[in-house]
């Protein structure tokens, strides 16, 4: 009984790694939760695969978009509202559906058959099961974790994205608020001017010259809030469209000002920007997962070309003598191999070592990728960081300092009016590059966040319309 149960316990772990194939019920959000939840605004939820905590999510929403919306909030709305992400995290159900579904056992092959003469009756039975399919189960078992793993970590990667890409577009819609505002300060010291200008032209007391002047300043700084205006409109509408937003919800309130600079002791250090890219970076561990599974299956190649399609079947025919009613029972079994007479499995092997060669060089190719991204983008940030320091510290007050000196030398009647009004312009102007400076270190924090731990900067959200299919199996077809 015991030799039996040893010969028997293969066939029976592979019976009970068949029966445990199933489909995880939240589509795997959890496990794509575990690897993005530490770089992702507190309290992050992925849309839920239950309809019935949509009026929950929903109220919540309503809630968040009754006050001014910050950057962590428009994370947590895209998350919970973008159609794209929802259609990624879709298919990454769908992909474990397909490891299910590649994990279990091809149903068994019933073949009956009923055949008469002048004196006997036969019929046969045949039950018949591909043995290389149940052979190679556990390994089979362990290859689909591994792509499910891979597939995990690409999802991942396209939540990070898309948060970032959110977060982009978020100060840059507030940045884009605050330029219109400089903006329509400049044209109303323009228009100042212009209107002045002409009451002057009127009484005599301004030439021509003069008048022209001023109204070519009044028209520039027209264009100019034109184009503040516009910009802010598309920005904004960049930013509903990534939250996924529309109709009433869309006229949603931002904050007045972007968040203030780090101190310089809080910034990110770049000497183990390299090796913190290696080690955490989704990418890197996708492609090094992947490289993982084609080393594994390389040495199953040959065989499964030679031996793909071994076949085992059991037979009970009866014969009836239909004169004297007598039957004749015959029992046996089948085993169908392969004969290797043309192929030896040498073009498999060939292609699964080039296959190889093809994921070790695209992962030496990502790491190379990987240490340069995270070397330019801490580059970037810094001097992101220095360059809004010195608008912010020296240059603004410095025009501040201008301003104030314009109006005492004004009030002394040392300069005119269209020089001050010019002095305001340029202060005004001033505020909206420190603007632009704070902008861009805030876009140059998000890109090294994505560097050091997500995947390229440059990847962006269009990747999310074509999200990539897992490989099939080996023997998954025998």
């Amino acid at each position: 009984m015991n030799r039996r149960t040893l010969r028997l316990s293969p066939a029976l772990a592979a019976v009970v790694l068949a029966g445990c194939a199933s489909v995880a019920p939240d589509g795997l959000r959890s496990a794509v939760d575990r690897h993005t939840a530490s770089r992702l605004p507190a309290d992050s939820q992925l849309p839920s695969t239950d309809s019935r905590a949509q009026p929950t999510t929903e109220a919540q929403i309503a809630q968040w978009l009754s006050q001014p919306v910050d950057a962590d909030t428009a994370v947590r709305i895209a998350l919970l509202r973008s159609p794209s992400l929802q259609a990624q995290l879709a298919q990454l159900a769908r992909q474990d559906a397909q490891r299910a579904q590649a994990l279990t056992l091809f149903n068994p092959t019933l073949t009956l058959g009923r055949f008469v003469n002048g004196h006997e009756r036969e019929i046969e039975r045949q039950l018949s099961l591909n043995l290389v399919q149940l052979i190679t189960l556990p390994w089979r078992s362990r290859w689909q974790g591994w792509q499910l793993e891979q597939a995990t970590l690409t999802a991942a990667q396209q939540v990070l994205l898309h948060a970032a890409d959110t977060r982009r577009a978020w100060l840059r819609a507030v940045a884009a608020q605050q330029s219109l505002q400089a903006a329509e300060r400049m044209h109303e010291a323009a228009a100042a001017g212009g209107e002045l200008a002409r009451r002057m032209a009127l009484v005599g007391n301004f030439s021509k010259l003069e008048q022209a002047q001023e109204l070519r300043v009044q028209h520039d700084a027209a264009a100019q809030l034109a184009r503040a205006r516009l910009n802010a409109t598309l920005e904004r509408e960049q930013l509903a469209r990534l939250m996924g937003l529309w109709g009433p919800q869309a006229d949603f309130a931002l904050p007045d000002s972007l968040p203030p600079l780090p101190k310089a002791e809080a910034l990110h250090t770049g000497t183990d920007a390299e090796a913190t890219a290696l080690r955490e970076r989704l990418d890197v561990r996708a492609l090094r997962r992947e490289l993982d599974t084609t080393a594994d299956r390389h040495g199953f190649a040959r065989v499964g070309a030679l031996f793909g399609d071994i076949g085992a079947s059991y037979s009970r025919n009866t014969t009836t003598d239909r004169a004297t009613r007598h039957d004749e029972v015959t029992r046996g079994w089948e085993l169908e191999l392969p004969l290797p007479l043309f192929d030896w499995g040498g073009v498999a092997a060939a292609g699964a070592r080039a296959q190889l060669q093809h994921r070790s060089a695209q992962l030496r190719h990502a790491a190379l990728q990987a240490r340069s991204e995270a070397r330019t983008s801490w580059l970037r940030y810094r001097t992101a960081w220095d360059l809004a320091q010195q608008q912010r510290s020296e240059v603004l007050p410095l025009a501040q300092q201008m301003q104030e000196e314009a109006v005492y030398r004004y009030n002394g009647m040392f300069i005119s009016t269209w020089q001050l009004l010019a002095q305001a312009r340029a202060t005004t102007q001033a505020v909206a590059t420190a603007t632009e400076a704070q902008r861009d270190f805030w876009l140059a924090d998000v890109d090294l966040q994505l560097a050091l731990y997500s995947t390229s900067p440059g990847a962006g959200a269009a990747s999310l319309s074509n999200p990539a299919t897992p490989s099939e199996s080996p023997a998954q077809g025998h």
